[in-house]
């Protein structure tokens, strides 16, 4: 590789990693990445739109995108399990449509592409080395848009991207996980609340006030925290119950 070629591959890790910590979420940062990957294949003459998609395990899909028929176009994709941007997923390799309107692999996405006016498309995976899996996509508004050239400088976006990409998801795990611990404390603290409240009622212990509380959840068919909640908010007048633990 060039030194030159080196100190443009630098200057866009540290541009992508600042976008990580300058995002307020993993949606936040794959319309910021989408973006800036079109600005380096944008021409004066032939301006490229962007969009990113990661298929997680579990959960639907993260897509974002530089323009709202980008975005669209990815969820057609993410919504039929099919497309240039699936397969490049699923296949691991590059996917160069030069002519929406000459592929059959795909017709109802061609159609949709065609609708939204790009004629070319070109989806390069992302090697995320765990259960994730994603991939830039480009559009032109001409057909065989894409050259040669670009297809290289793309795929070299993409390795650039890998980092940046894998951190996001990292921090996305890690809010992930503080969320479903504060969602957890604060159920435990509106059930403890409501076992209170039964074994004032009912003068009992904490185990037969728990085992009236659990009954009465399954008679109505209601999840247990949403009933603690209506019990101790009809003795406290307030639906507004938190717990006083801070993550």
């Amino acid at each position: 590789m060039k030194l030159e070629e080196q100190r443009v591959g630098g200057r866009d890790a540290d541009e992508l990693h600042d976008l990580v910590l300058a995002s307020e979420d993993l949606e936040d940062f794959l319309g910021e990445l989408a973006r800036h990957v079109a600005d380096r294949l944008s021409r004066t003459d032939r301006p490229v739109t962007s969009a990113v998609t990661v298929a997680r395990p579990r959960k639907p899909a993260a897509i974002g995108a530089g323009s709202p028929a980008a975005l669209e176009l990815e969820k057609v994709q993410s919504e039929m399990g099919e497309g240039p941007c699936i397969t490049a997923m699923s296949e691991e390799h590059t996917v160069y449509v030069r002519d929406v309107a000459r592929e059959g692999r795909w017709p109802e996405y061609s159609q949709a592409a065609a609708g939204c006016g790009y004629f070319a498309v070109l989806c390069i995976p992302v090697d995320l080395d765990d259960e994730s899996r994603a991939a830039l996509s480009f559009f032109s508004t001409h057909s065989s848009g894409f050259t040669a050239g670009d297809i290289a400088a793309a795929e070299d976006i993409a390795r650039h991207a890998t980092s940046p990409l894998r951190l996001s998801l990292r921090i996305g795990r890690l809010q992930d996980a503080r969320d479903d611990l504060a969602s957890a404390m604060q159920s435990r603290t509106v059930i403890d609340m409501a076992i209170g409240v039964i074994m004032a009622q009912n003068r009992c212990g904490p185990d037969e006030a728990f085992t009236l509380l659990r009954k009465a959840s399954n008679a109505r068919n209601t999840k247990l925290r949403d009933v603690a909640a209506s019990l101790v908010a009809a003795v406290s007048g307030t639906a507004d119950i938190r717990s006083r633990f801070e993550l």
